[in-house]
């Protein structure tokens, strides 16, 4: 297989493609000069502990920032420091996670803000490269750095730590070949010297790296949802007046604007549809969608747009600069304080919420007579057939798991070693929280798809033509999803055909 080559260099890095590379899609190196950037960032930190304290080098770290380490224990502390924070808790993570940790890692590293030996950053490369990660435990952080699972990270450069490769770690579903077929061969251990422990884990890498792979996905399902939408729309005989231009020209929230053209690309419907033939007004599952839909598309381009700060971001503490007041400067400062993203991934999981719940309301209108004409529960011809009756159960509690994941983590609070860091924004949490979202929404999508394509197949009218013609995206997802998806309707278990279906919402996104 051919992996493209991505060079890094610190900037320009986005969510899509930390997904690829975690998911085994690409290959990265650093970009020509990279690595001068960092050997710089090296020389100024160097400097700047020899003529003055510094925290984390110098000094203690939280509330021993005030006690300075003996010159005896200099050669010891970084790797003391690793292990005493190596500390997470609970199961370990899947590796797509940690590999997405280590590519934002490695690039904000590039960035040059951390006074990181280059030879600690080729090592991180390496594993990069390798498609290898270590094991991180799942709790360890409140959004005020990802201490436990970038000293894990440290301790496996070390020597002293696990590394793992996919086949290691049991995956299943990870949407790529997390480096199968690749070297898979850890790096070999290198020295860490008390310069490169905190400039390490200085971060929040893995959360972010984890909000990445959140925003990647839920902003294809958000793609994907159009289609199935689309089809359910079709499927019930809907009007396209709730989609029309001028509706949303009238009161113009960009999100709806764009759900509304995408619904309306999707069946080839009109900018300015005529009168509907059919009901004056659809039920909300399909009159509201782009009032739904657009909000989460905008909270998702906005989470974007904080993810193209962060990822690009080498704002380790303390930030080493050239550019001080009379040169070189260490800043101390707060920027690992994760406000912007907590809030983000909050709204971005807030306004997802609505779009599934929606999609479980066209489910309900696919199984009601008078609405589609059709048979109770789209069931086959025998007396009193359940049909797609079990989906409306499975969305709704798929749903009710997103409510669960949706409270917003950003409420809670933590005052942590003694009392000298009072307040954390948990964008940890909600980088997780947004990760469980994705799971139980793609589930729910494919429920409805099942159920809209269900009732494609039982229709027979004119308006067939629209979901057959090739030439549309309605088309198109309705012959993919018609070619994989049992056409037995008899009632029977639907498991398989809702993880079929969830399995081609991806390419549904791509139409």
């Amino acid at each position: 297989m051919n992996i493209p080559l991505i060079e890094l260099n610190g900037r320009g890095l986005d969510s899509d493609t930390v997904a690829l590379i975690a998911d085994g899609g690409a290959r990265v190196k650093p970009a020509p000069g990279a690595l001068d950037v960092v050997a710089s960032s090296w020389r100024m930190a160097d400097e700047l502990v020899a003529t003055r304290r510094v925290y984390g080098r110098s000094t203690g770290v939280g509330a021993n920032r005030t006690l300075d380490v003996a010159p005896g224990d200099l050669g010891l502390h970084g790797l003391r420091l690793l292990r005493s924070h190596a500390g997470g808790i609970g199961d370990p993570l899947p590796g797509r996670q940690v590999r997405a940790m280590l590519a934002v890692r490695f690039n904000q590293l590039l960035a040059g803000g951390a006074g990181l030996r280059v030879e600690v950053v080729e090592a991180l490369a390496a594993a990069v490269e390798a498609g290898v990660h270590p094991l991180v435990n799942e709790y360890g952080a409140v959004g005020t750095g990802d201490l436990s699972a970038l000293s894990q990270l440290g301790l496996a450069l070390a020597g002293e730590h696990p590394w793992l490769v996919a086949a290691d770690a049991g995956e299943r579903g990870d949407g790529g070949d997390g480096g199968a077929g690749r070297r898979s061969t850890p790096p070999l251990p290198i020295s860490l010297e008390t310069s490169d422990a905190l400039a390490l884990i200085s971060s929040n890498a893995l959360t972010l790296g984890q909000a990445a792979l959140a925003r990647s996905a839920v902003e294809g399902l958000l793609r994907a949802s159009h289609v199935v939408a689309g089809l359910s729309l079709l499927a019930v005989g809907g009007s396209l007046e709730a989609y029309a231009e001028p509706v949303h020209a009238a009161r113009p929230h960009p999100g709806n604007v764009r759900a509304a053209a995408e619904v309306r690309r999707v069946v080839g419907g009109p900018d300015r549809p005529g009168p509907p033939t059919g009901r004056i007004q659809d039920p909300y599952a399909f009159r509201c969608f782009p009032q739904i839909h657009g909000p989460a598309l905008e909270a998702s381009e906005a989470l974007e747009r904080v993810l193209a700060i962060e990822l690009n971001a080498g704002a380790e503490n303390p930030l080493i600069s050239a550019d001080g007041p009379d040169g070189p400067a260490a800043y101390h400062h707060g920027g690992f304080y994760s406000a912007h993203l907590a809030l983000a991934l909050d709204q971005l999981s807030l306004a997802t919420l609505p779009t599934a719940r929606l999609s479980a309301a066209r489910l309900s209108a696919l199984a009601e007579p008078a609405i589609t004409g059709l048979r109770p529960f789209l069931a086959d011809e025998v007396s009193a057939g359940s049909g797609m009756l079990i989906l409306e159960y499975s969305a709704n509690a798929a749903i009710a798991e997103m409510r669960n994941a949706a409270a917003p983590a950003s409420l809670g609070h933590a005052v942590l070693s003694r009392s000298v860091e009072e307040a954390a924004s948990f964008a940890s949490q909600a980088s997780r929280q947004a990760l469980r979202m994705v799971e139980a929404y793609r589930l729910v999508l494919g429920c409805e798809l099942v159920a809209a394509v269900r009732a494609l197949r039982q229709r027979d009218d004119v308006k067939k033509a629209e979901w057959s013609d090739l030439s549309l995206p309605a088309g198109r997802a309705y012959a993919l999803a018609d070619a994989t998806l049992d056409p037995s309707m008899e009632d029977r278990p639907l498991t398989a055909d809702v993880a079929a279906a969830a399995g081609l919402l991806g390419a549904l996104a791509e139409l």
